[in-house]
């Protein structure tokens, strides 16, 4: 299994135990990473590699946000990239606890694709046709993204798990 992570983060993937699979053809990413596993899943299969699941946990889904907000985050970013980091893992845990994490350096650039990826319909299609099980896991307490458009979006051509009173970590306390 390759697991990618999400942003700012680094081997996050005890949080989604119970939900991995730990197969050598299945790619999984949280967030951020799901761009990452998407990417990947798609690079692998065109070379005609085996990718037999992609799990998106909690995949960015920012689409429906207008360009104001786009703005709002990275001028909070560039402004104070700590204290917007502090306040990003503080509203991923809402409204539950905050657990001890390992970060990585991020980057202006990895915000903005955060920030502007949209998903594309025929991009999972086509990796679905190719015989890739695409599985999407949300909690409905998600304080990050648009749980409700992001489930919209995903239940024609995914799996989707929708998690009651779980947050962006897909916990529930």
């Amino acid at each position: 299994m390759k697991f990618y992570s999400g942003f700012s983060l680094k081997n996050e993937a005890f949080l989604f135990e119970a939900f991995l699979k730990s197969g050598d053809y299945t790619v999984s990413g949280f967030s951020y990473g799901s761009i990452k596993a998407l990417k990947y899943a798609q690079e692998e299969v065109n070379k005609g590699k085996r990718i037999d699941t992609l799990q998106l946990l909690s995949p960015v889904f920012f689409q429906t946000q207008g360009g104001k907000f786009h703005r709002v985050q990275m001028l909070a970013y560039t402004k104070d990239r700590k204290k917007y980091m502090q306040n990003f893992i503080k509203s991923c845990f809402l409204p539950y606890e905050q657990k001890e994490l390992e970060f990585t350096k991020t980057s202006k650039e990895e915000l903005e694709e955060l920030l502007e990826y949209e998903w594309s319909i025929p991009d999972l299609l086509e990796l679905q046709s190719k015989g890739v099980k695409i599985e999407v896991y949300l909690g409905s307490k998600d304080a990050i993204i648009d749980v409700e458009e992001a489930r919209k979006l995903f239940l024609d051509v995914a799996t989707v798990t929708y998690i009651k009173e779980a947050n962006h970590f897909l916990q529930l306390s």
